[in-house]
């Protein structure tokens, strides 16, 4: 029988370090580790020492690292989380998964960022944290973030899913600026584990409360250790009791972490491919004035998620559709939209209007019904159809070439007519 030999694809590139080796470790194991978190202890030594953190804590996805710092910081019910109107609905949902209210700021038109202005406008005395979300690869004005957050003691938690090793102006990496650094492995991040997260923090009460929210609130677990059992005569024993704290079950598991670990090394590679994108990006709208790239605040770094601009080819007669078909015409990827404002996602309006979940399942969210009510975001509302993000994961020259052609050849065409 002849050994089947799977074609690597363009994407392959990312997984070139030991994720084979220490994959292998773990099933050899037997999963062995997976009631000590060997691997998953490994990979979160070796992300929080790439950090220069204390502590780092994984789990199964970057929603659930969102929901279990919120609820180490103690947010709940009657409780109000500042988001910009601007990111992924998860946001909101970790939010109201910790019970509280999600209160939407608005954001700046060419950092594409949570306005620190409109932050403290919508501060109010059932104001707990404010979520700085660092989009497509630039960090957030943490300074102004910080003051703010520090005037009116409440705690700051940074969502880095599309922004690894991204620094502000002051040379600070994204993620260790706040109270908590939050990061997703999802597939198509900077560093993916297929779907997982982990979060960072120098903070130990903080630490060890979102390992044993994420671990079911085991006693033994500790900031710097998810390990479940000591010692089998006491874990056997029929009179031990296990749990002291409340707690889902958020872990990584031990091939996920694996894969993490593996990734963490090569970290610091990954990242400047993207970067290099960038700069080629940023090149090849020379000349345009109807592509203009998210602003880089003097002295920050971005590391480019994707590479994002704000399209006004309307002023041209140049549609948003047209362009993106042209731009694919001649070979590109695609262009990606901004998602939908959070609040006008379609669940998110469901609860607001009728209190639900499910459109068939009445009460479940009665107690958030009508929470929209005035919510208005201008500059995110006007910026949000215009937004295009180009796919920034390509490995190798050709493929990055590729992308830049295709984008100088949609830009000519457009400027013949």
């Amino acid at each position: 029988m002849k050994k089947e030999i799977l074609k690597k694809t363009a994407n392959s590139w990312r997984f070139e370090g030991n994720e084979i080796k220490y994959v292998s470790e773990v099933l050899n194991s037997g999963f062995g580790s997976s009631t000590s978190g060997n691997m998953n202890q490994r990979y979160e030594t070796a992300f929080a020492k790439r950090f220069g953190m204390k502590f780092a804590v994984t789990s199964n996805s970057g929603t659930s690292t969102l929901h279990q710092a919120l609820m180490a910081f103690g947010v709940g019910p009657g409780d109000e989380v500042i988001v910009p109107a601007l990111t992924v609905v998860m946001c909101g949902y970790a939010v109201m998964h910790a019970g509280a209210r999600p209160v939407f700021a608005d954001v700046l038109s060419d950092t594409f960022l949570i306005d620190p202005v409109d932050i403290e406008k919508k501060i109010t005395k059932r104001t707990k944290a404010i979520m700085a979300v660092h989009m497509y690869g630039q960090v957030c004005d943490m300074e102004k973030i910080l003051k703010i957050a520090k005037k009116h003691n409440l705690y700051v938690l940074e969502d880095c899913a599309q922004c690894y090793l991204g620094t502000d102006a002051q040379g600070r990496l994204a993620g260790t600026i706040g109270h908590v650094g939050s990061f997703s492995t999802e597939n198509s991040k900077h560093l993916s584990t297929g779907d997982g997260g982990i979060l960072i923090t120098n903070d130990e009460v903080l630490a060890e409360r979102m390992r044993k929210f994420g671990g079911m609130g085991f006693k033994n677990i500790r900031a710097l250790n998810g390990q479940v059992r000591k010692n089998k005569d006491t874990f056997q024993d029929p009179k031990y009791v296990r749990h002291d704290t409340f707690g889902y079950n958020y872990r990584l598991p031990e091939v996920a972490a694996a894969i993490g670990l593996a990734q963490v090394e090569r970290i610091d590679f990954i990242v400047k491919k993207r970067i290099k994108v960038m700069e080629k990006y940023r090149k090849a709208l020379a000349g345009c004035d109807y592509l203009v790239p998210q602003r880089i605040p003097k002295g920050s770094r971005n590391t480019c998620w994707t590479f994002a601009v704000r399209f006004e080819g309307e002023k041209r007669g140049i549609s948003w559709y047209d362009f993106r078909k042209k731009f694919m015409e001649y070979g590109g990827d695609g262009i990606y939209s901004a998602w939908a404002l959070v609040y006008n996602e379609p669940i998110m309006q469901l609860i607001h209007k009728q209190g639900r979940f499910f459109p068939d399942l009445p009460n479940q969210a009665k107690h958030f019904k009508g929470y929209l009510k005035g919510v208005h975001c201008p500059n995110a509302e006007k910026l949000q159809p215009k937004i295009m993000q180009f796919t920034a994961n390509q490995g190798i020259e050709k493929d990055m070439n590729i992308q830049i052609y295709a984008l100088k050849k949609a830009i000519a065409f457009f400027n013949k007519k």
